[in-house]
C-alpha cells in the first residue's frame, strides 16, 4: 500500500557513513531543518566513531537533528522500501566502503539499502565521497554510480568565495549538495549574483603573497 503524505512538506533521506568529514552531514541536517524539510537519518557504526573523533556531539545530539532516525542494522526500515516516498538522498560524508556497496547494489545495511532504493526509484542520490588519492577501484565505483543516475560530489572547497574558516567551506558544500535536490539555502553565495564577487582578485592576492614569501 502506497504511503499517503501530507502535501507541501519535502522529505530527505540523509546517510552519514564512516569517512572523515561528519561536519558535512551535520550541516546538511541543519540546513534541511531551516528549510522545513523532513529528514530521515541513518548513521553507520563507523560514522559514530568519527562523530566521537571529530565533534563534541553525542549520539543523542546527532539524532535530535533529524525528524526520524534508523539503526543501520534495520534493513526493514521505512527508507529501505520503494513505497516510502522521498525527494532524494544525500550521503555526507560517503566512505569508499559505502560507495562500493552502493555501486554494486549490495544493500547490506539501512544506508546502502536506502541508497539502492533511491536509485531504483529514479530519485536523486548525492554522494559526498571523501577519499584521496583515488585508486582505479574507487574511480570505477564512482563511474558505476554515475551511470545509474547518482551524483558523485566530492566535497571540494570553492576558494573563489574566499572562505575565512572551515565552517565557511562546510556550509557552502552542504548548501551545494542540497541545491542538487532543488532545496534552496538562503544566503548561499553564488557566482555572478554579486558583481563584486566576480572580480578575479583572490588568485592575484595569492600570487603576490607567494612572491613575497620567496624574496
Amino acid at each position: 500500500m502506497e504511503e499517503v503524505r501530507p502535501p507541501g512538506r519535502r522529505r530527505l533521506v540523509v546517510g552519514i557513513s564512516g569517512a572523515t568529514g561528519i561536519a558535512y552531514g551535520v550541516q546538511v541536517l541543519r540546513f534541511a531543518r531551516a528549510a522545513d524539510v523532513e529528514t530521515h537519518l541513518v548513521v553507520t557504526s563507523a560514522a559514530q566513531q568519527t562523530r566521537e573523533y571529530e565533534t563534541d556531539l553525542s549520539a543523542r545530539d546527532l539524532r535530535a537533528m533529524a525528524d526520524v532516525t534508523y539503526k543501520p542494522s534495520d534493513v526493514g526500515a521505512a527508507i529501505a522500501s520503494g513505497s516510502f516516498r522521498a525527494d532524494g538522498m544525500i550521503v555526507a560524508p560517503c566512505s569508499v566502503r559505502t560507495l562500493s556497496a552502493i555501486a554494486h547494489g549490495l544493500g547490506d545495511n539501512a544506508l546502502t539499502r536506502a541508497a539502492d532504493v533511491t536509485l531504483k526509484e529514479r530519485r536523486r542520490l548525492v554522494l559526498l565521497v571523501r577519499e584521496t588519492p583515488l585508486t582505479l577501484a574507487h574511480l570505477r565505483a564512482m563511474a558505476a554510480v554515475s551511470e545509474m543516475g547518482g551524483v558523485v560530489m566530492p566535497p571540494v572547497p570553492a576558494f573563489y568565495l574566499r572562505p575565512r574558516s572551515v565552517e565557511d567551506i562546510v556550509r557552502h558544500t552542504a548548501a551545494r549538495a542540497l541545491d542538487l535536490l532543488d532545496i534552496d539555502v538562503p544566503g548561499t553565495p553564488r557566482w555572478g549574483d554579486d558583481a563584486d564577487a566576480a572580480v578575479p582578485t583572490p588568485l592575484t592576492a595569492l600570487s603576490n603573497s607567494t612572491r613575497r614569501a620567496h624574496r
